[in-house]
């Protein structure tokens, strides 16, 4: 079976690794504002609480250490805090307790689940998903736009390093906004959630023969952090409410990279990033 690297060449000295939802596209916010908090207080009938709950899902899924978690993981933490504070859910220790063994959370892991056990939370979990993904495919399509300074942030990168987009989101959608955008044509190689983890991802990148001290992790979640980390190349955050701003800074960043000065620079901005979502 052909393998996403296969084709691709190194071009350049250096790789800057970008990810996309929430950090060059703008979606990432109105999913969960518009979409997977609300459709969980439909599913649960939650009403009663829906502002309070809703804030809640945004911290988790937004704006703390957990960003950009899987939404499973984020529904178990939700539910599992709504079944203490609020109302009884049903089975939740049931549920929390596959999220966090399954070898793989997706909508065909619950169904399957749901069918092998008869367990109505995970019936409940495979309709809210459903209900989600069914919601953000009729946002409007001007809400999905890159955040500004993103294009000009990827220009700077391909004109230094050879450029990947690093995503776990669907290929399909992935390629939808940023052709839209005109982003593609700054990208020497698009790997999604087809080809595997982030971490995956740059571990095969290396193979093609950059340096680790030549490869940058461009991202906005404690996830793509981690995938630096475990590859021992360099991290840059696009900070959360902050995007802008980390976007304008980016393209200096890319020249520390090339020049060989980025090691204090970005032990400076892990420590921005950290105390962004209130991490250690």
């Amino acid at each position: 079976m052909k393998s996403p690297f296969d084709d691709f060449k190194r071009k350049k000295d250096y790789l800057i690794c970008i990810d996309s939802d929430g950090c060059v596209m703008d979606t990432m916010d109105i999913k969960h504002i518009r979409c997977f908090g609300p459709r969980m207080v439909d599913e649960w009938h939650l009403d009663e609480w829906r502002g309070d709950i809703l804030k809640r899902w945004n911290e988790i899924s937004l704006y703390t250490m957990t960003r950009g978690i899987n939404r499973f993981k984020g529904l178990a933490i939700a539910l599992a805090e709504i079944n203490k504070k609020y109302v009884d859910i049903q089975d939740i220790e049931l549920f929390s307790d596959w999220v966090s063994k399954a070898p793989e959370l997706s909508n065909r892991a619950v169904e399957k689940m749901y069918k092998e056990t008869g367990t109505e939370i995970f019936n409940k979990a495979l309709s809210w998903s459903i209900s989600v993904n069914n919601s953000i495919k009729v946002l409007p399509q001007e809400k999905k736009k890159p955040f500004e300074g993103a294009a000009e942030g990827l220009r700077a990168a391909g004109r230094v390093a050879d450029v990947a987009v690093v995503s776990s989101a669907n290929r399909d959608a992935v390629e939808e906004e940023w052709e839209l955008y005109h982003l593609l044509e700054h990208v020497d190689i698009l790997l999604c959630q087809d080809a595997g983890s982030k971490a995956h991802c740059i571990e095969e990148l290396r193979k093609k023969g950059y340096a680790p001290d030549h490869v940058l992790m461009v991202g906005d979640a404690p996830g793509d952090r981690q995938a630096a980390i475990e590859n021992g190349v360099y991290y840059y955050p696009i900070l959360a409410r902050r995007e802008k701003e980390s976007w304008t800074e980016a393209p200096a960043a890319f020249s520390k990279l090339v020049q060989g000065e980025y090691q204090p620079y970005g032990q400076k901005k892990e420590r921005e990033f950290l105390d962004n979502l209130g991490g250690k």
